[in-house]
């Protein structure tokens, strides 16, 4: 390390020649590093470094122990003498680029498209060629691609191995946000991107460009504007109104989204939460609350086939990735379906995609607004794909090269949907996570996802909850601590779980409120008030579950935080969305009945698909 250290420290000193970029390459200093070092940017680190015909040479790992020829090569890079790559001149051959880590934003689902496209390329009869660099991953089996490369994510070694391959394309659709920030690099090279363009991507991406858009296809959205600086910030928000939400762009997960209120907020917001800079600004748009709707959908530049149309059962404002989605949708109206399929298809043909697109809604006072449009799979392609039976990756991949929607058999427009209900349930990992709320907001916090499925929307959810881990009890007590703003919308909610039988146990200014209104509460202190308090009744047991919304300022280890957490390491179901409060509510009754008949077995679903 103390080599690596001193070399840096000196490099900028020396002139560059070829004995010591060759030094620095095996060191493992990137083009861009040694750029940023002398001041000069990574094309032109790596045209000085070409010059002096200074190449990685790739090794093979043999999955097979040399005890047979590998299926699969697996390759890393290094700057040695041989290459051990070898090519086979008459295939076609495409790279896909992987996801990379699995992490909270961007997880198992986008491994699962990349599978599938590679498996569509095999048998197009098209060599597949994989680079990832996660050893924990479908995509990385030996068995999954013709050939592996275990190489970073990023422009420099990415073009190494289109130039080592000398592929006829690349597609960067399946991996998620990380693949896709490749577009731009790659196509400024005079990479062949298959399927949808950097240009469309970037119309997408771009919010000055996407707005002339949905001006031009006079399609709704949220108001909002791009900003660069805090007074900028500060202005866009004091003409859009509060609420407001801020976020950075181009990002996955809804990293570093949250919903601001007032002026202080935003400044806080700016100043600790992003880095501001010149090339990425900070979108700041008009938080509208409403029911959020969510559609993938192929285009082929002529058509779009629409799978299915899902509705989020809590409101706007909850990241999609932590919200329970219901597929087909349960109670939207015809006109707003008609214009989710109206819209989605204007969009994906304006933007001329060519391959998969996910497009977000929000329905506020009984019009339909666009939230966002992202140019690529999405993690909800896997669900769909699942309880449709339609191969949405295989049939995007085929479009890519050459194949129209209709070519494959399908037909254009909104599929016909199944007869039973399937929700996509969020599962979480407070309890290994320390120290972090568990309330849920624009910023994606779920670890992974479970389906239920069930002929009964009640009986889908209720078993979604069980699979996700959720200890649903059927009577018992519940703790209320709800937000001034929340407790007219609550009131309803609390007094049936009253009379099924449940005991109702809440803080003062909550306790006071329901009492009012006729049903019975004891009061309970907050913690500041002494034992035995509130976060005291959790930990002794004496609480099934808790329901707990949230004021606007979410300070750290206040009250509320202290209550989320208490949940988490007692494992105690805790809800901070009165949505998800009212859908347990009806699941409850569901669960009942499921629990005296015969669930639907996997031969039903079978049957019904």
């Amino acid at each position: 390390i103390k080599n690596i250290i001193d070399f840096a420290l000196h490099f900028g000193q020396f002139d560059i020649n070829g004995q010591l970029l060759k030094q620095a390459k095996k060191l493992g200093f990137s083009d861009f590093e040694l750029a940023s070092l002398k001041g000069i940017s990574e094309d032109e680190m790596r045209v000085i470094r070409r010059g002096y015909d200074i190449l990685p040479t790739y090794k093979q790992v043999d999955t097979c122990a040399a005890e047979f020829d590998a299926i699969t090569p697996y390759f890393y890079s290094c700057y040695e003498e041989e290459n051990e790559v070898w090519h086979d001149a008459h295939k076609r051959r495409i790279l896909v680029i992987g996801s990379g880590p699995i992490r909270i934003g961007q997880g198992v689902e986008f491994d699962y498209c990349s599978v599938h496209c590679v498996e569509a390329l095999k048998e197009a009869g098209i060599m597949a060629i994989l680079v990832n660099n996660n050893p924990e991953t479908v995509s990385t089996d030996y068995d999954i691609s013709d050939r592996l490369y275990f190489e970073p994510l990023v422009y420099e070694d990415v073009m190494n191995i289109i130039e080592e391959e000398k592929v006829d394309g690349v597609i960067v659709q399946f991996g998620g946000q990380t693949a896709i920030n490749l577009a731009a690099p790659l196509d400024k090279a005079g990479i062949n991107i298959l399927g949808t363009s950097n240009q469309s991507i970037d119309m997408a991406e771009d919010r000055g460009i996407f707005d002339i858009i949905l001006g031009e296809l006079n399609i709704p959205r949220p108001a909002g504007k791009s900003v660069f600086t805090l007074d900028e910030a500060l202005k866009a928000a004091e003409g859009i109104g509060y609420p407001v939400l801020v976020r950075p762009s181009y990002v996955l997960g809804g990293r570093a989204m949250e919903i601001v209120y007032n002026q202080d907020e935003l400044k806080t917001y700016m100043q600790t939460a992003v880095t501001i800079n010149k090339e990425h600004p900070i979108l700041v748009d008009k938080y509208l609350l409403g029911r959020e709707i969510e559609v993938d959908a192929v285009c082929d530049g002529q058509e779009v086939m629409i799978p299915g149309i899902m509705q989020h059962i809590e409101r706007a404002g909850v990241h999609s990735g932590d919200s329970m989605a219901v597929f087909p949708p349960y109670d939207l109206k015809a006109e707003i379906i008609g214009k989710v399929v109206n819209y989605t298809r204007q969009l994906a043909l304006r933007l001329n995609i060519k391959g998969l697109v996910n497009i977000q809604f929000v329905e506020h006072n009984q019009e339909l607004y666009v939230i966002e449009v992202n140019p690529r799979s999405s993690r909800t392609v896997p669900f769909l794909s699942k309880v449709t039976g339609i191969p949405l990756v295989k049939i995007a991949t085929n479009v890519m090269l050459g194949k129209s929607i209709k070519d494959q058999g399908y037909s254009a427009g909104l599929q016909a949907a199944p007869p039973f209900f399937a929700v996509k349930v969020p599962v979480f990992s407070f309890g290994k996570l320390e120290q972090v709320d568990i309330s849920l907001g624009p910023e994606m916090k779920s670890t992974g996802e479970v389906i239920g499925l069930d002929k009964s929307l009640h009986a889908a959810i209720y078993k979604g909850l069980v699979a996700a881990g959720a200890q649903i009890s059927a009577q018992g007590t519940i703790l209320a601590t709800i937000a001034d703003r929340d407790k007219s919308e609550a009131l309803p909610i609390l007094k049936d779980f009253s009379q099924m039988g449940f005991n109702l146990v809440a803080t003062e200014g909550t306790a006071t409120f329901l009492q009012e209104n006729g049903i019975k509460v004891a009061k309970v202190n907050k913690i500041s008030e002494g034992s035995p308090h509130i976060v005291d009744f959790i930990r002794d047991g004496s609480i099934d579950f808790v329901v707990n919304t949230l004021s606007n300022a979410r300070k750290p280890f206040s009250d509320g935080f202290r209550i989320r957490r208490a949940t988490v390491e007692l494992n105690i179901p805790c809800l901070t969305s009165l949505d998800t409060l009212k859908v347990l509510k009806e699941a409850l009754g569901a669960g009942t009945k499921l629990r005296t008949q015969k669930v639907l077995a996997l031969t039903d679903y079978l049957e019904l698909t």
